[in-house]
């Protein structure tokens, strides 16, 4: 809708009046829309993580020996969380001026073309090609996701709510691997493996199409209240009613020395969560000896273990607010160091189940901590107006470190071996819970957020 001003456009919403007799259960839809969604992008972001093995092995055939298969491949890695990334600064801004429900198909959309793509190359400049592209159009949806629910839920149960959300990338995950595992062992090949996530994600895209709305307001449901401490509380009185220029929704985030701690915290965090998605797999076969099919199925416990943290963490930061939020971030990331030292000391030949229940156990200890970054916290600095901004901006960030994950710690690997590459790892998780001190020292001068009766 638009209104004219002394000669000039102002763009705004449309006013709908809640409806009285409106059905109560569209937030409990919008939130399995936007989980099962999620879920989808798992189907063709795991996929390669879960070949990689097979892929490996393609390579050798043609002549490239394994551990230079692994460097390149691991480039490709690489180049594809730097589009991530890059992906992200952008999507989150174009989410918050032109609505989250189109990020999110967006995404969507993308990763089901180039999915295809992959599946139908022959060769690493194809394959980089398509990956880049997939990774480029997948890092609107996390966006568009925050967005959408920014709008439909109050501040107070955000860290509930995001909680939930965060299993599409956890328990989703470990349920996209698990599938993958039971194809693999069933002997379908790589391409069959992208060809089944490419389908599995478009029958997610056209559900979303039909049912997902921008706000609560579509539905004939009130609009929720919003954070009254975010970054834009002096400015906020018609949050989120009315659309506001860039500079307007970026200048406050990027003035906030708190939100640049969570992005140092993001930095390392996503370095940790993509080594262990991408290479999990193949550190099962390599390192552990352990079968192609094993190894998928197992790879899944991170991601399974990570979505029950999630879970706890999200119900316990509403009752804790943002102070023990923080509190929580410290704890797990330092136990996360400590227990990155002690699979550095797990031998080759240890019981397989031992570096294994180790890799579950980090995936607890980081990816509860983890997922407030992008999830509760994006939300308590973004509010309505700026939220998908907020969470582009600190994955982004934490992206460009994760783009050390493919060819960094594949070199690792082959020049030192695992061992070495956990100790490395072990000094990531060190420094993250030390930002992570730093960032509860600060929260304790500040004013607590307050808590919704």
């Amino acid at each position: 809708m638009q209104s004219q001003t002394n000669g000039r456009k102002i763009d705004t919403e449309p006013v709908v009046v809640p409806q009285q007799h409106a059905f109560k259960g569209w937030p409990l839809v919008t939130i399995v829309l936007l989980m099962l969604g999620y879920t989808g992008y798992y189907f063709c972001r795991s996929n390669l993580s879960v070949v990689l093995p097979l892929l490996i092995q393609e390579m050798s055939h043609r002549g490239i020996s394994p551990d230079l298969a692994k460097i390149r491949l691991g480039s490709m890695v690489s180049f594809g969380v730097l589009a991530y990334a890059v992906g992200k600064f952008v999507s989150g801004s174009i989410a918050d001026l032109f609505g989250g429900k189109k990020n999110f198909l967006g995404g969507m959309g993308g990763a089901i073309v180039f999915t295809l793509i992959f599946a139908m190359s022959g060769g690493l400049p194809l394959f980089t090609l398509a990956w880049l592209g997939n990774r480029l159009f997948q890092s609107a949806g996390w966006a568009g996701l925050v967005k959408v629910t920014s709008r439909w839920f109050s501040y107070s149960s955000y860290g509930t709510v995001m909680g939930v959300l965060c299993l599409s990338y956890l328990f989703g995950d470990a349920l996209c691997r698990y599938i993958m595992s039971l194809l693999l062992a069933a002997g379908v090949g790589w391409r069959g493996i992208f060809f089944v996530g490419a389908g599995a994600l478009s029958v997610l895209f056209l559900a979303n199409f039909v049912f997902l709305r921008e706000t609560p307001q579509e539905r004939g449901l009130p609009a929720p209240q919003t954070n009254p401490t975010n970054v834009y509380a002096g400015d906020e009185g018609k949050d989120g009613e009315g659309k506001v220029g860039l500079l307007a929704i970026l200048r406050p985030l990027l003035s906030s020395f708190p939100f640049w701690l969570v992005c140092l915290l993001s930095l390392g965090t996503t370095l940790l969560r993509e080594t262990f998605n991408f290479w999990t797999p193949t550190y099962f076969v390599q390192f552990v000896g352990l079968t192609d099919a094993q190894a998928a199925s197992r790879s899944a416990l991170f991601p399974l273990f990570g979505g029950l943290s999630v879970v706890v963490s999200g119900m316990l930061s509403d009752r804790l607010g943002i102070n023990g939020r923080n509190q929580v971030l410290f704890g797990g990331l330092a136990l996360v160091a400590v227990c990155l030292l002690v699979l550095a000391g797990t031998s080759s030949s240890a019981n397989p189940w031992v570096p294994v229940s180790l890799v579950a156990l980090t995936g607890f200890l980081l990816l509860g901590p983890y997922a407030y970054l992008s999830g509760a916290i994006s939300l308590d600095f973004g509010g309505k107006r700026g939220s998908a901004s907020a969470a582009g901006i600190i994955d982004g960030v934490g992206y460009l470190a994760g783009y050390l994950s493919g060819d960094t710690v594949a070199r690792i690997t082959v020049a030192f071996g695992w061992r070495n590459a956990f100790l490395c790892l072990a000094g990531v998780g060190f420094f993250t819970a030390i930002v992570a001190l730093v960032l509860v020292i600060h929260q304790h001068v500040r004013k607590p957020l307050p808590v919704e009766a």
